[in-house]
């Protein structure tokens, strides 16, 4: 019998973390567990190489080598996912009204149960993360890290000449709330520009523009901490983030 499967009712085998095979399918978002025994009974699970019936058996999820329905099965435990949100899609992982962003996804992914790391508006677009990391995820939107997010925007009127200045010092909004210190630089012809943000209060870049008597026209995000949108994916398209990606993130949170 290989290596890596000796010993499987163990919980560690040389005292790394074991799972079972069940759950590690599950854990894939490949099949639930009655889903994986029903494919095992049919001969359809190997663990290196040999057919698997068993699934309570424990295994070495970093380095077994899985197979299921004859895909091989690369094991994660933790996804993150760069998305171009297009508009229309609501921040949820599910909605009765309007689609959402993680039906985007792959299935497998969705039953991993990836999310959205905080919400883009239906009708604003850009880079959105998304993982079924929770604990960093609330890393990242937790307002006491000053994660930096970054946004080009379009507005109604031109932007009056004194505009920076009143973002950098911290806009007051319709309710009193006083917004954290933004970063605004603005077009030439001031009708738009870029608004960096350490914060993510509710509508909070249109209610910053309502505040000067001006409006949203269009609103994308194009930068979440160290992470740029990629000027090659396009509108609804999805891609891991590489390891060095992840590790940027939170590296003082990006």
């Amino acid at each position: 019998m290989p290596r890596n499967f000796q010993g499987t009712n163990e919980r560690f085998l040389e005292g790394r973390r074991t799972l079972r095979i069940d759950k590690f399918l599950s854990e894939c978002g490949l099949a639930s567990r009655k889903e994986a025994a029903k494919a095992a009974k049919c001969g359809g699970v190997t663990v290196n190489g040999e057919t698997v019936k068993d699934l309570s058996r424990h295994i070495d999820p970093e380095s077994a080598r899985v197979t299921f329905l004859g895909r091989e099965v690369n094991y994660r435990k933790f996804v993150y996912i760069l998305l171009n949100k297009p508009e229309g899609y609501v921040s949820a992982t599910e909605d009765k009204e309007h689609p959402f962003v993680t039906e985007l996804l792959p299935e497998e992914y969705r039953r991993m149960g990836l999310f959205p790391v905080g919400r883009l508006d239906k009708d604003t677009v850009g880079l959105m993360l998304l993982t079924n990391d929770g604990q960093n995820a609330h890393r990242l939107l937790s307002p006491k890290h000053h994660v930096e997010k970054e946004y080009r925007f379009t507005c109604k009127v031109p932007l009056a000449p004194n505009t920076e200045e009143i973002f950098k010092n911290g806009i007051t909004l319709s309710d009193g709330y006083e917004c954290k210190s933004a970063a605004l630089i603005s077009d030439e012809d001031r009708l738009g520009g870029r608004i960096t943000l350490t914060e993510g209060k509710y509508h909070q870049i249109k209610r910053m523009l309502a505040a000067i008597d001006n409006r949203i026209l269009t609103l994308e995000r194009i930068r979440f901490a160290s992470i740029p949108l990629p000027d090659t994916l396009a509108r609804g398209e999805w891609r891991h983030l590489s390891r060095d990606e992840i590790d940027s993130l939170f590296s003082k949170e990006g």
